[in-house]
């Protein structure tokens, strides 16, 4: 007999389940584009290094913890527990909003090198701009439908 869903038993993926669910499926692009902020951040060049800081901090920070959250899943350390639900939810909005923060002030650096720098590296800010605000969309879709799952649990 299947667990109701009034019981409070959620199914949340475990092993490979999680790289063909929707909304555990972003893992991996939330992953791939956090590695690649993190990759051009760390090789362009930020009038201000305050800026620099916080969008490495932000990128390597979200990277750290998204691999972390993603072997957990996998290894089926939820145990089905809605409380798993919760800590995706929140983790996804807090991420969304280290990366929203990143991606403003990445952008304001990137407009501040527009007159005289290289123009390799105005393209490699740009390039980290974009690959940013990607990551903050797929962070805020990622976190919207964790929402909706814990709702539902």
């Amino acid at each position: 007999m299947a667990p109701s869903a009034a019981s409070g038993v959620s199914s949340l993926p475990s092993g490979f389940a999680v790289f063909t669910t929707f909304p555990d499926l972003l893992f991996i692009f939330e992953f791939v584009f956090g590695g690649l902020v993190w990759i051009l951040i760390s090789s362009s060049h930020v009038p201000i290094p305050l800026i620099q800081g916080w969008v490495m901090f932000a990128s390597v920070f979200c990277f750290v913890a998204t691999t972390i959250l993603t072997f957990l899943y996998v290894i089926g350390a939820h145990g089905n527990r809605t409380s798993w639900i919760t800590l995706d939810a929140a983790y996804h909005s807090v991420a969304a909003l280290f990366y929203f923060g990143a991606s403003v002030l990445e952008a304001l650096a990137t407009i501040q090198l527009q007159e005289g720098f290289y123009y390799k590296f105005y393209h490699e800010n740009i390039s980290a701009v974009v690959f940013s605000y990607v990551a903050t969309l797929l962070y805020v879709v990622h976190a919207m439908f964790s929402l909706i799952r814990w709702k539902s649990s």
